[in-house]
């Protein structure tokens, strides 16, 4: 039987010429080298989160003390993310970013342009987990400062803030670039009135001990991640407006923001009807 397959594979082969065993070698090789490990990121839009509802551990903001009261609000404040492949932990294959190049909604870039070099899963996941920690910390204690401060106009009992805890929780989501999401939707649950109005308001930003909104990464994706999940308006950097103008997804309309106060009065005007009026990011 042997005899009998090998005197057709030697017939077959002599019926080929040398340019078709010249092609099939380079589609093999072609094939390896797609997949091969690459060195290069894909990023996606990412999972957003409702800083104003709930998670496995509970409320993604908790506020508790006595005397503090906490209120609803019938919209959301959706903080927005980006899905990173090719990081640290998460190798992928050349042909994955042949796919991303190929995709509008998906961006490529070198590793080395997003992650140090030789830095290992176990750095990237702490680095990761520290930004996020420190940005709940500093979203918790600006978002405090911001309601005792403006107390009388908000209708918050400020000694009640005194003796405030607040306590963020959050499932599979790292980085500082939720920081101001966070303070906001603070805010938001610390008052009475409906600031969204029922909206669905997506936002993002670092923030900082004094209230200023700082740039992040991957805005286009994440005006997608938003419109994606149902929001009509979008909070922007104003450090981020460079690469935001021209790119809102249409349905969504975009605020220019620099710091948490600018993010609350376009909030409070969004609800109230006023959104068309706010300042957006023009190119």
């Amino acid at each position: 039987m042997f005899a009998r397959w090998f005197a057709r594979f030697r017939s077959y082969v002599a019926g080929r010429s040398p340019r078709y065993f010249t092609g099939a070698v380079a589609v093999a090789l072609a094939v390896v080298v797609l997949l091969l490990p690459s060195p290069y990121v894909i990023e996606m839009p990412g999972p957003t989160q409702d800083v104003l509802g709930k998670v496995d551990e509970g409320d993604v903001i908790d506020i508790s003390g006595e005397g503090v009261a906490t209120y609803k609000d019938s919209g959301k404040l959706l903080l927005v993310t980006v899905s990173a492949s090719g990081v640290p932990g998460y190798p992928i294959v050349n042909a994955q970013a042949v796919w991303g190049w190929a995709n509008p909604h998906v961006e490529v870039m070198p590793r080395e342009a997003v992650v140090p070099v030789g830095q290992t899963a176990d750095e990237y996941q702490q680095e990761v987990d520290a930004d996020m920690s420190g940005s709940q910390d500093t979203a918790g204690e600006v978002g405090i400062a911001y309601a005792k401060n403006h107390a009388s106009e908000l209708g918050i009992d400020a000694s009640a803030l005194d003796k405030v805890s607040v306590t963020m929780h959050v499932d599979k989501i790292g980085g500082p670039s939720a920081g101001m999401m966070y303070a906001l939707g603070l805010i938001d649950k610390l008052t009475a009135a409906e600031e969204s109005g029922g909206h669905v308001v997506a936002g993002t930003g670092t923030i900082d001990s004094k209230g200023k909104v700082g740039r992040i990464g991957g805005v286009r994706l994440k005006m997608l991640a938003a419109k994606r999940d149902g929001a009509t308006w979008f909070l922007t950097p104003s450090g981020n407006c460079g690469e935001a103008a021209g790119h809102v997804p249409q349905g969504v309309r975009d605020v220019k923001v620099a710091t948490l106060d600018e993010a609350y009065q376009a909030l409070v005007a969004i609800g109230q009807g006023r959104g068309d009026s706010l300042p957006h990011c023009a190119a």
